[in-house]
């Protein structure tokens, strides 16, 4: 019989024990009888008292798992729909692992795409904080948003990387900063976005992501890239507690986006000590990873104009070895050495070969010889182009006083201040400013030679990136931070002798106290310190410097 007529047919199959009775036990699929039944419909010699005989049509048929076979009475029935079931799921099951074997290693593969546990994890991640940080920062606008959408470029990519690392080999040597080099760059240009809207109302959210998102670097971290991550979480809660102390009371929404962008970090750390604790967990047996495919944004490959046709080839090498080198050298070396028979190789000069004697020659020399280049004046340098300086401003902006770009003034002041309002002084040269009544804090970026004077500040003030400052406190503030900032004298009042005054990479800092009698004494801040390991950990302490 064919085999197409075998397997369409429906199957009766007989199972009975040598004594007769139905047999429940059934061999596993895949196993014959030892001998084969003769066409006709005859009995089957019995391969023992646990197996039974299965009859089709004159042929023995493979038996079937226990279990799967439906008995009527002894009789079973198989239709060919339970071959191809089972022979589809095999199928499947080679393809899947053909299709895996032949997985192109780069970003964006489609194959086994989020199948890792790490992957699977890292999306859950992406489902969580980092979806709630961008819904609020689309919820607040502006600035925010599009720090935000650069943000979330960056995790894509580092996901496509993760992707990468559980179907591939790490790569040795450039290849993998080949790799690393998209994450790299997205990491800049959220930086660089800070550094061009530093005029923003919402420059603290940006400084807090900017100061931050080098914590997608773990991937290049080795062997512990946990904790480098904390430290960059670290370093954006400087900034958002600017934020949580500017917007706790007024709007709450700025509040959730600390709290849903410093999670991003924190649940980092936690998939990063999970997934990949002594560093960014690759394939141990899959192909080396060669190059960045399937990138998760950007133009399509075939958007942009074709690329330009290749330059001229080199000029060609010259073909003289280095033996005819070293030829010609010994040559000239055994000239020069021939010492009184050189003088045989020159010509004699006649008389009417010299110029003091043949006066015509004297005439044709001057036209012949060419006399030093007149002197000619150097072209002067073009002027280099006037930086563009920005305008003076004094305005309140909301709820924050912008006092930038201001030179030589020493009579500017701020009178009409609330509790919930705080000055942003930018770019001040040489002046004076005075601000009344009671703020909430007062931040002096990047300037010089400026004296502030206030009065009550229920936050903070900040000196960064400024020389020669000097700032006098006539109420009462809880904190003064110093930072980046050359020169700095704070007068305290006797209001705010508790003040606690933070300083980093600074010098020339001093502290006047005032005296009963109306003076100040002037304390100089510690800049050297000495770290000494005590057993169990670092002791700092101030140098102290005789004489």
């Amino acid at each position: 019989m064919e085999e197409d007529e075998y397997y369409s047919k429906i199957l009766d199959l007989e199972l009975d024990e040598p004594g007769g009775q139905t047999s429940s036990r059934v061999p596993p699929l895949g196993r014959r009888f030892s001998r084969p039944f003769i066409s006709g419909g005859g009995a089957a010699p019995s391969e023992g008292p646990e197996v039974g005989r299965a009859k089709v049509a004159g042929r023995f048929l493979p038996e079937v798992e226990r279990g799967r076979s439906q008995s009527r009475g002894g009789t079973l029935w198989l239709t060919c729909e339970n071959l191809v079931e089972r022979l589809e799921r095999v199928v499947g099951r080679l393809e899947a692992v053909s299709h895996a074997s032949d997985t192109h290693c780069g970003y964006g593969d489609s194959a086994a795409k989020g199948t890792t546990p790490y992957v699977q994890a890292f999306d859950s991640l992406l489902a969580g904080p980092v979806a709630e940080y961008l819904k609020i920062s689309k919820e607040i606008g502006g600035d925010v948003q599009k720090h935000a959408e650069m943000v979330h470029t960056g995790l894509k990519l580092e996901r496509a990387l993760l992707v990468t690392a559980s179907q591939c080999q790490q790569p040795a040597g450039n290849k993998l900063s080949d790799l690393l080099a998209p994450i790299s760059e997205q990491i800049q240009e959220v930086v660089t976005f800070r550094e061009k809207n530093r005029g923003s109302k919402l420059f603290n959210h940006l400084s807090a992501v900017s100061e931050s998102i080098q914590a997608l670097g773990w991937v290049a971290m080795a062997p512990k890239p946990g904790p480098y991550v904390k430290e960059m979480n670290d370093a954006a809660m400087f900034y958002t507690n600017r934020v949580l102390k500017e917007y706790k009371d007024v709007d709450k929404k700025h509040v959730d986006w600390v709290k849903a962008y410093l999670s991003i970090w924190t649940e980092l750390q936690a998939y990063i000590k999970e997934f990949h604790t002594t560093g960014l967990a690759w394939s141990r047996t899959g192909p080396v990873a060669k190059e960045l495919s399937g990138l998760p944004s950007g133009p399509s490959a075939g958007s942009g104009p074709p690329p330009p046709p290749p330059g001229p080839p080199p000029p060609p090498v010259p073909t003289s070895s280095g033996s005819d080198d070293s030829a010609s050298r010994s040559a000239l070396f055994a000239q020069i050495n021939q010492g009184e028979s050189i003088t045989h190789a020159l010509k004699h000069v006649s008389d009417d070969m010299k110029t003091h004697k043949n006066p015509a020659l004297k005439a044709q020399s001057g036209l012949i010889r060419s006399g030093p280049k007149p002197f000619s004046a150097s072209k002067p340098d073009p002027p280099k182009p006037v930086a563009k300086k920005e305008p003076a401003l004094l305005e309140l902006e909301g709820k924050k006083w912008r006092v930038e770009n201001q030179e030589n003034v020493s009579n500017l002041m701020i009178e009409d201040t609330e509790l919930k309002q705080v000055a942003y002084i930018f770019k001040c040269v040489n002046s004076t400013l005075q601000i009344k009544g009671k703020i909430n804090s007062i931040t002096v970026d990047n300037c010089k030679k400026l004296g502030l004077v206030f009065d009550d500040v229920v936050g903070i003030v900040e000196i960064i990136n400024s020389k020669d400052v000097k700032v006098q406190v006539m109420g009462k503030v809880p904190t003064i931070s110093i930072n980046k900032t050359d020169g700095c004298h704070v007068y305290l009042s006797k209001n705010s002798l508790d003040c606690e005054i933070v300083s980093a990479k600074s010098s020339e800092m001093n502290v006047l106290i005032p005296t009963e009698g109306g003076d100040f004494n002037e304390f100089p801040v510690p800049e050297q310190f000495k770290t000494l390991w005590n057993g169990q950990k670092l002791v700092t302490t101030v140098t102290e410097i005789a004489g």
